[in-house]
């Protein structure tokens, strides 16, 4: 027999007195062992204890979603999505309304057309769009910011009638970025009503 076929010989029987004396041992312990090798034990585990779920609660709206959204946004948010930011309310922003928004950090003031509303709870967000040394500047912010101090209405959309105050059939104008004239006489009205 060659050096070679000792060794593995060798190992084999190492490897099975070795198996038969940790399963034998893992028997009295009451640990399981794994069918598909034989050197492997599985300790038992300790009974994990899970709460039962309340459908109940989840059913009512009593979950962690709408406790998250009740609780994540401050106050002035809050007030924020249920009047300015709310679609059912009379008093929600339109898109064609100029917005003005002071921030905690540079740029303090944008001012600029509502041209997009995304409804989404706390996560709700509005994009502002303003022509600044013949260049379109998109702002977009989120309603339940930190970094948002007051949000002024300068001119509100779909007022009425007549030309200024006639009601924009989109919810989303991205149609001014293509048209730089109506975005300039848009953006001219808001710096008159700035100064």
């Amino acid at each position: 027999m060659s050096l070679l076929a000792r060794s593995s010989t060798l190992r084999s029987s190492l490897s099975t007195a070795r198996s038969l004396s940790t399963s034998a041992s893992a028997r009295s312990v009451g640990a399981a062992t794994y069918p598909f090798l034989k050197d492997a034990i599985l300790q038992p585990s300790a009974a994990l204890t899970v709460p039962p779920i309340r459908k109940d609660r989840i059913l009512k709206g009593k979950g962690l979603m709408a406790h998250v959204n009740q609780t994540l946004p401050s106050p002035e948010a809050q007030n924020l999505l249920q009047t300015l930011f709310n679609r059912s309310h009379p008093d929600r922003l339109l898109p064609g309304s100029v917005v003005s928004v002071t921030l905690n950090h540079a740029p303090t003031n944008f001012s600029g057309v509502l041209i997009a509303v995304r409804y989404n709870g706390p996560d709700t967000s509005f994009t502002l769009r303003n022509v600044i040394q013949r260049t379109g500047i998109e702002m977009t912010f989120n309603v339940c910011s930190p970094a948002l101090k007051d949000i002024k209405v300068v001119y509100k959309a779909g007022g009425g009638g007549g030309r200024d105050g006639r009601r924009i059939r989109r919810a989303k104008l991205f149609y001014l970025r293509d048209q730089p004239a109506k975005m300039a006489a848009i953006s001219t009205s808001i710096r008159r009503t700035q100064a």
